[in-house]
């Protein structure tokens, strides 16, 4: 049984695992759509605030309400691009309340996708969370290159920072036991911050700048504004993310030995349904599932709902405490991404376990396998390919989860007439 101390601490690592996820979606926005700092710094204090919320929501669980699973909501990236377009064509107040609209929507519909999960057998789940884990990599790479656009990306330093980070992280892991191991990706994090210091990486202008208190306001950028193209343009960005969210739910589940069934993945969703509609309302971002927590709870072996429902606290508290947040952002890329190694590869790994419990043997079986993963891959890795099409298709194609799922689910029922059993029970939803 884990004290208090020890599930703060714990819980503070998966903040660290998500912070770089969950800040750089406000600051391309941010700078996309020419903010002032002041609302800069309003953004990104709303958008830790409402991660912590949405966190809390995900993980308390009532009846309707929360995957009870040990789940990390973060700010999607999917959402990026369409965000600065209808706020370059419009203004804020008709993203937010095209956010709103499409909170409401996945609210309304999660139990009518939850009868669709009979359509992800293993040899369907097990290919998306693959893919989910192998998508990642690359943005583990470019951390570790530190960073890309940054003019410092590739210098030997920042390898060398990577390197050293992961080597102290598989160290701690192998050798120590108990609650040390559980911690080795915070240990990794701070030793290679305190190395990031020794050669001048790490600047804490930041830290200085950011004010000492912000209070998340509703409608601080105006009065919510409907337009039925920004909302439909965000009912499809959520559409996406349900999909994500259904893999890293059935990721977690792998992690923690439990059985995810069709009612907690309908509550899970309807919980980001709730939080996308507070995104909205204080003005922060549509909310997803993050699967780069799903690594860090394999890695540690810390399966405990309170580690994850004292990170949605501490998100709160940061949202709140600026200043304090920004004490975060001077890990170095280079150090993060050193740690996302092995936590998206962990992700990968899952997957991988899962397909093991399916005949590959069989041609069918492989050929799913193998043509998901490879158009799911190449989706998220060339992304460019669909650059010509109109922009829902491209929204769409370009996430190789999406693909990814889409191409496992439509092999699995051309090449058989009969699926392999569903490993998930009706939902009664």
């Amino acid at each position: 049984m884990l004290n208090k101390k020890k599930v703060v601490a714990l819980g503070f690592q998966h903040v660290l695992a998500m912070y770089a996820g969950a800040v750089i979606v406000p600051l391309i926005v941010g700078a996309a759509l020419k903010l002032t700092e002041a609302q800069m710094a309003y953004l990104i204090a709303a958008d830790l605030f409402t991660c912590g919320i949405a966190t809390l929501l995900q993980t308390m669980g009532t009846k309707y309400f929360g995957s009870k699973l040990p789940v990390v909501l973060g700010c999607t990236f999917t959402a990026v691009g369409p965000i600065i377009a209808i706020g370059m064509a419009s203004n804020l107040a008709t993203v937010y309340g095209a956010i709103i609209i499409s909170g409401i929507f996945v609210l309304a519909v999660a139990p009518l996708y939850g009868k669709l999960l009979k359509f992800f057998p293993k040899i369907v789940t097990g290919s998306v969370v693959t893919i989910i884990g192998l998508s990642l990599i690359p943005v583990a790479m470019n951390n570790v290159a530190g960073g890309q656009g940054q003019p410092d990306f590739g210098e030997p330093r920042n390898l060398l920072l990577a390197f050293g980070t992961l080597v102290v992280i598989l160290a701690v892991n192998r050798l120590a036991t108990g609650f040390v191991r559980a911690i080795s990706v915070l240990i990794g994090l701070a030793v290679g911050t305190i190395a990031g210091y020794a050669l001048g990486v790490v600047d804490f202008s930041t830290v200085e700048e950011a004010s000492l208190v912000s209070i998340a306001q509703p409608f601080y950028f105006g009065t919510p504004q409907i337009s039925i193209t920004a909302v439909v343009t965000m009912i499809l960005v959520n559409i996406v993310s349900m999909v994500e969210s259904t893999g890293v739910y059935l990721a977690v589940g792998k992690a923690i030995d439990e059985k995810v069934e069709p009612k907690r993945i309908v509550n899970g969703l309807r919980s980001e349904g709730l939080a996308i509609m507070l995104g909205g309302i204080f003005n922060a971002f549509p909310y997803t599932a993050f699967s780069q927590n799903v690594g860090l709870i394999s890695l540690t072996r810390v399966k405990t709902r309170n580690v994850i429902f004292a990170a949605g606290g501490i998100m709160v508290v940061l949202g709140l405490l600026p200043k304090l947040a920004a004490l975060t952002t001077v890990i170095p890329s280079a150090v993060l991404g050193g740690a996302m190694i092995v936590m998206f590869g962990s992700v990968a790994a899952s997957g991988i376990s899962i397909l093991s419990e399916v005949d590959l043997r069989k041609e069918r079986n492989l050929i799913i396998v193998a043509s998901s993963i490879a158009v799911g891959l190449g989706s998220a890795t060339v992304p460019q390919m669909f650059d010509l099409l109109p922009d829902f298709a491209k929204m769409l194609l370009q996430n190789g989860i999406v693909t990814g799922s889409l191409t496992a689910i439509a092999l699995n029922l051309l090449l058989s007439e009969k699926s392999e059993p569903v490993p998930l029970e009706k939902s009664d939803s």
